[in-house]
């Protein structure tokens, strides 16, 4: 798929909004951020890892380096459309994100043990497949709201809701349904950019005591839903139906 890009290199930090503090920041940066190209949009996730969730715990202990991989889709795929098989590293503050396109029968046979294309990402993800053994553990989908620089800058700014998470039809094919991760009315933002904020972001961050906080949709659905003993819900009746 031409125009798609497969290669990330950018800071990214995460804020919990309250929606008066949603409502300000979306007031205060009309000047500087235009809605991108799609919108607002549904995103499903698969993550994968190893049995003893060693990829999610090692990542909780904030080391230097770390690693993961999912499977992403924009809406409920069918097995015939395109998702993206991602591996995403942090290191020393700066993420790394590297994607494949996929179509989602070929994305499920992948990873799950068949070869790669033999391009350069995909060697990369072979890699981490041979040395982790991952499996697929859990869904989380999320509605999400994406802002581009109006002036064609490399600053993004998304704001997430209704984040849910699923450990049983681990599929993207079934639907978004699953427990919810975030108490109703929270906001998840994320600033992604290259460099340092321009100072209106900073500006209107210190003027709402907006704060980043260190948030991963994964390690809250560990902490949840495996540390805690939580039952995460499965897709409803209705949505495993129209799937």
């Amino acid at each position: 798929m031409s125009g798609i890009q497969s290669c990330f290199q950018r800071y990214e930090k995460k804020y919990l909004l309250t929606q008066e503090q949603y409502e300000a920041v979306r007031t205060g940066m009309q000047a500087y951020m235009t809605p991108d190209v799609y919108g607002h949009y549904r995103i499903g996730n698969v993550y994968y890892d190893t049995p003893d969730y060693r990829l999610i715990r090692a990542s909780l202990a904030r080391p230097v380096y770390k690693e993961k991989l999912r499977m992403r889709s924009y809406g409920v795929p069918g097995s015939g459309d395109n998702v993206f098989v991602e591996l995403k590293k942090k290191y020393d503050g700066v993420v790394y994100k590297r994607r494949i396109t996929m179509r989602m029968q070929d994305a499920a046979r992948y990873l799950g043990g068949a070869r790669g294309d033999g391009s350069q990402i995909s060697r990369e993800i072979d890699w981490f497949l041979r040395f982790y053994r991952p499996e697929p553990k859990v869904f989380i989908g999320y509605d999400r709201e994406a802002y581009a620089a109006a002036d064609g800058g490399e600053l993004r700014i998304t704001f997430d809701t209704e984040l849910c998470a699923r450990d049983v039809d681990v599929d993207l094919r079934l639907g978004s349904g699953g427990a919810p991760l975030l108490p109703e009315g929270t906001y998840l933002m994320e600033i992604k950019i290259p460099g340092a904020a321009p100072l209106w972001l900073a500006r209107l961050l210190s003027e709402n005591a907006i704060f980043p906080t260190s948030f991963s949709k994964y390690g809250a659905y560990y902490k949840q839903f495996v540390l805690g003993g939580k039952n995460a819900g499965s897709p409803s009746k209705e949505v495993l139906l129209s799937a």
